[in-house]
């Protein structure tokens, strides 16, 4: 089997992270694959060593030149299967095939595979409708997701739920880094950490107001929030008007975030929409009890009571009353964070994910491109 993967993202986010763990994780059971990546991209950065590697990104949506170098790649690679893991390379991949790119030594089009990492629903745009019929199959990475995609009418044979998955050896070697002494925290002060984009839909501002009740009931707590984006402002400016300078700091991004991960008490996440929640997994492999909301995926990681506490998205006083009463008991923490770590173990590994997309090439593979017979009916 060789597929071809398409990311076209120039920042280092988790669906980066899950296209080279699926490239490298496909290569470890012998079969071939090729990455598209950002010329510019961190994703090309980490990935150069070791892989067929075509530096290549569209400039938008409808890069008609991207498509055309994209097409004469796929002609000359004998492929069985294209997986595009981001919206702007599926377009590309779906502009490339539209012009004949059919592989060398099969004399067709190799099959048409997506990631959906979001829970959103698809555009309702003509392009969307038409790059999204061209597709044979979607992985979505939950099962949230793929309920999203049959109410958008996509048949459920084309949406297959395969969970993303982490290294947990490679999370378990990673020394830890002291909190305390990289960000100057008080020695004794318990550590509340994020690990997100600072995007709307992750829901920081809500993981602030929480701090703002948390701080009156502990107020040795400390917040540290990880990530850079769009809303580094308006958080701070936030952070300042509730005068938490001292309890909430936002970092920035960091190369050590895993080590980070193993210096927390308890693990975060205020998302109001969340596709699966990747942070989770790896704050679960460092034995890390969470708080989260129950936005999308994140149910199907975390099991409520178990590895974890789950509250309502939006919902700061219930997520502050859940964070106080794990910084409030040790023994929950520890009891909790060894649960989610055996939960990672069973359910969540690279090795699981990757045959489960393997499966799912090889059920595509070989088959009559699905494009000129299948229709998002919902939206059509």
């Amino acid at each position: 089997m060789f597929s071809l993967h398409i990311d076209t993202a120039q920042t280092w986010r988790g669906g980066q992270n899950q296209v080279l763990l699926t490239v490298l994780g496909l290569r470890e059971i012998g079969q071939r694959a090729a990455l598209v990546a950002h010329p510019d991209g961190e994703l090309r950065r980490r990935a150069e060593e070791g892989l067929d590697l075509i530096p290549l990104a569209p400039r938008n949506e409808m890069d008609l030149s991207a498509a055309w170098r994209l097409s004469r790649v796929l002609k000359r690679l004998d492929l069985d299967v294209v997986h595009a893991h981001d919206p702007h390379g599926l377009a590309m991949a779906s502009l490339a095939l539209s012009l004949g790119a059919s592989s060398i030594g099969r004399g067709r089009a190799p099959a048409l595979v997506a990631s959906r990492r979001v829970d959103f629903h698809l555009k309702g745009n003509s392009l969307s409708r038409w790059k999204h019929r061209q597709v044979d199959c979607f992985i979505a990475a939950s099962e949230a997701i793929r309920r999203i995609l049959l109410v958008d009418g996509v048949p459920g044979e084309r949406a297959i739920t395969v969970h993303e998955g982490i290294d947990v050896e490679r999370v378990a070697s990673v020394a830890p880094v002291s909190v305390h002494e990289a960000f100057w925290l008080p020695h004794h002060a318990p550590v509340v950490g994020n690990v997100a984009a600072l995007v709307p839909h992750k829901g920081q501002r809500h993981l602030i107001e929480a701090a703002h009740l948390v701080v009156r009931e502990i107020p040795d707590a400390r917040f540290v929030i990880l990530g850079e984006g769009e809303l580094r402002e308006q958080l701070e400016r936030q952070v300042r008007d509730y005068h938490l300078e001292k309890h909430v700091l936002l970092p920035g991004f960091r190369t050590d975030v895993m080590g980070c991960l193993k210096g927390f008490d308890v693990f975060a996440m205020s998302s109001v929409t969340e596709g699966l929640g990747t942070s989770l997994l790896d704050a679960m492999a460092c034995s890390r009890p969470i708080v989260a909301t129950t936005a999308g995926g994140i149910p199907e990681v975390v099991a409520d009571g178990e590895t974890g506490l789950l509250v309502p998205p939006r919902d700061h006083a219930a997520m502050a009353g859940a964070i106080v009463r794990l910084l409030n008991d040790a023994a929950l923490r520890a009891r909790m964070g060894a649960a989610g770590l055996a939960r990672v173990r069973e359910r969540f590994t690279v090795e699981r994910m990757v045959a489960e997309t393997a499966a799912v090439y090889a059920r595509v593979a070989g088959r009559p491109h699905a494009a000129d017979t299948a229709s998002l009916s919902a939206r059509d």
